[in-house]
């Protein structure tokens, strides 16, 4: 099944009746010796993610030899696996994942639409994110982030000739050298392509569709293409594999445009009727914790709203990029519009 169908499928379902509206405002808790005491009494807390591996079980250990005596039980896989699952286990009365995140924002609007999360807050996230990071109810929040970028190819394009917006992926010289990810597969496509539309509308993707551009699905491919010289230009794709990809030592160099770079929030929440609710109440307050956060940075490549966060000093921080965001509910609605225009302008 096509992962879009099925995303708008689970929300409108008969077989998933919504439930009542969420309090006002979260319930914001900190840390304390008795949550602590609870936890390890449970001894574990299980953790869905489609955090790469290695980030994942460097997470899971970290948090491990914070509180021993509460083991974490990561299931990995893609955003879009992990979100069939928790739809047909909660369509099932099935209640297993304690805590759960994902690259696409519009999962946990599902979610939260579904009545499937709570509403608890970590003390960290009420002090420190900004609002437009954070569910208003307390649903969900910002885990992580990564923007949907242009890059070229070092070997192939000189600095000074490299476009520098989204229009100047249209000029004649840039037929047949581009690679380019797929809404219709890819969440952080999907996302950038709804908060492109306001600046640059459906004639800016009607005209890039002619400019022969090579079609990928996911948008780890593009930097990927980008890397191995089958392509110039990256006219989206994943911002935190052009780092990895450039810190091994590839020909690669990100853009950020002139109209404003797409960001990609991947929100994570604690589910109701969680098996070890304690356990899940620590691990949540601990993925936002400025260390948990840093490894993000480190090892994932990833962007992060803690304030304490400090990148590399080669990336641009994200308070020097101008950002363009997508309200996940209202993207909702308007998925498949947009895979109905991409499809019938890149014809695929």
């Amino acid at each position: 099944m096509d992962r879009r169908t099925f995303l708008t499928g689970l929300l409108l379902s008969t077989a998933l009746p919504l439930l009542p509206a969420f309090a006002a405002g979260p319930e914001v808790y900190d840390v304390t010796p008795d949550l602590i005491a609870a936890a390890k009494t449970e001894g574990v807390v299980v953790f869905y993610t489609s955090l790469d591996v290695a980030a994942a079980e460097k997470l899971a250990a970290a948090f491990e030899q914070k509180y021993p005596g509460v083991k974490v039980k990561v299931e990995r896989s893609g955003s879009e696996r992990v979100f069939q699952r928790i739809g047909q286990e909660y369509g099932s009365n099935i209640r297993n994942v304690d805590v759960a995140e994902t690259s696409d924002a519009v999962h946990f609007a599902i979610f939260k639409k579904n009545g499937w999360l709570t509403q608890f807050q970590p003390a960290e996230v009420s002090k420190l994110w900004p609002e437009n990071a954070r569910d208003k109810d307390g649903a969900y929040a910002a885990f992580r982030a990564h923007l949907s970028v242009i890059a070229y190819n070092t070997k192939q394009v000189k600095a000074e000739e490299a476009p520098k917006s989204f229009a100047d992926l249209l000029l004649p010289k840039w037929k047949g050298r581009m690679v380019k990810a797929h809404p219709g597969y890819s969440g952080t496509i999907m996302t950038g392509t709804h908060a492109l539309l306001p600046v640059l509308g459906w004639e800016y993707f009607q005209k890039l569709g002619q400019q022969r551009v090579m079609q990928v699905q996911s948008s780890t491919e593009p930097p990927k293409k980008l890397a191995q010289g089958e392509r110039s230009i990256e006219a989206d794709g994943n911002e935190y594999n052009v780092f990895m990809l450039k810190e091994s030592g590839a020909p690669i160099e990100v853009v950020y445009a002139t109209e404003g770079t797409p960001i990609t929030i991947g929100n994570a929440a604690i589910f109701k009727n969680a098996p070890h609710p304690n356990a899940a109440k620590l691990l949540y307050a601990f993925i936002f914790s400025k260390d948990a956060q840093q490894l993000n940075s480190d090892v994932g490549g990833l962007r992060s709203f803690h304030p304490g966060v400090v990148e590399k000093p080669e990336r641009t921080p994200l308070s020097k990029i101008k950002l363009l965001y997508s309200d996940p509910e209202k993207l909702i609605n308007e998925v498949e519009t947009i895979k109905k225009k991409y499809e019938e302008y890149f014809g695929t």
